[in-house]
């Protein structure tokens, strides 16, 4: 499931597009100021950042040249503003933006502008994820531990374990988890404790790389 990051100031147009990514199967995250979106992005990059120019606290354009300065790969980034000058599209390609759509907007425009951007962000980005022991292979879905070990997951136990290999060395909380594992429609009983539980019985005589951080959520313990 792919993530974005919507960040906002305009609490209704802010709503209505959320609203949309969420029934086209998104998880997510929102800000309504560019600092707090900023933060966000750099402690997990998501697959599209959607971006406003106008923010309170940090302009768009000032968070997207702190994001290329500062984030460890690069996140494709889709401004959204309703400033038309060719000089205003100068500064945000400038300032490393990807695409640009002129508000208003259909939402099917802003649909596919952030699928596009999402396949691109793939493209540039492994498929493998090498941490400690552990080597998650996304296409396959194989998880290897160790010289010709091959790690039997199911679904759930293996999509909470790209999940925090793709956020490490954060600290994942719980609530986010569970947003990613069902996005908005969490189970009633508490099945993210049940799915760790299978991942670490999978992960055998490894089983300790996954650690709870008590009051905070979990992590993959792993050297930096």
């Amino acid at each position: 499931m792919n993530r974005i990051l919507v960040v906002e100031d305009h609490a209704p147009l802010r709503a209505q597009i959320v609203t949309l990514l969420q029934g086209a199967g998104w998880a997510v995250e929102e800000a309504s100021d560019g600092r707090l979106g900023l933060q966000l992005a750099l402690e997990q990059p998501p697959d599209v950042l959607l971006l406003d120019l106008g923010l309170p606290g940090l302009g768009g354009i000032a968070l997207c040249q702190q994001l290329r300065a500062q984030a460890d790969r690069h996140v494709p980034v889709l401004m959204l503003t309703a400033r038309d000058a060719l000089d205003d599209k100068r500064q945000g390609f400038g300032a490393g933006a990807d695409d640009y759509l002129l508000k208003p907007f259909a939402g099917e425009e802003l649909l596919w502008r952030c699928q596009a951007l999402a396949r691109r962000g793939e493209l540039g980005r492994s498929p493998v994820l090498q941490r400690g022991p552990l080597r998650i292979d996304r296409r396959t879905h194989e998880v290897h531990a160790g010289e010709g070990q091959v790690l039997l997951l199911p679904r759930q136990a293996y999509r909470l374990l790209v999940a925090l290999a793709e956020a490490w060395p954060r600290t994942v909380t719980r609530s986010e988890l569970q947003q990613q594992l069902w996005v908005d429609e969490p189970p009633e009983s508490d099945a993210l404790r049940s799915h760790l539980y299978t991942l670490r019985q999978a992960l055998g005589a490894h089983q300790a790389l996954v650690k709870t951080v008590h009051g905070v959520g979990l992590r993959l313990d792993v050297p930096e």
